[in-house]
């Protein structure tokens, strides 16, 4: 139900809105976003994160498995109960703990201080 000059002047408004919103697209490609989500930060500080976690789960792992071994090793050389494997576990988990207390508190002290 448009006539022939209805027709051109709908084109003439697309294609000018076309261009605005293709500069604004230009425009906006080059900046970042304005909330602070830029993918570069985000991806260093996972990374750093992840990292982090592993180093904590290996830590403490470590500790309790250490622990576990040298009880079972006593607990068969010395021909005893499992009492030396449920001490060294204890142990063992104990030092897995203050690893990790130990790595959360060099980490926050280096934060504050400003020094590695």
């Amino acid at each position: 139900m448009t006539n022939s000059d209805g027709g051109k002047d709908d084109d003439k408004a697309l294609k000018a809105r076309l261009e605005r919103l293709s500069s604004a697209l230009e425009d906006r490609k080059g900046r970042p976003e304005a909330n602070g989500n830029d993918v570069d930060v985000s991806a260093s500080s996972t990374g750093r994160a992840l990292s982090l976690g592993m180093r904590v789960l290996s830590e403490f792992t470590a500790g309790v498995i250490a622990g576990a071994g040298i009880g079972w090793i006593l607990d068969k050389l010395l021909s005893t109960s499992p009492a030396f494997l449920i001490v060294f576990i204890g142990l063992g988990t104990a030092t897995g703990f203050w690893n990790v207390y130990r790595m959360a508190v060099g980490s926050t002290g280096a934060r504050k201080t400003g020094s590695k």
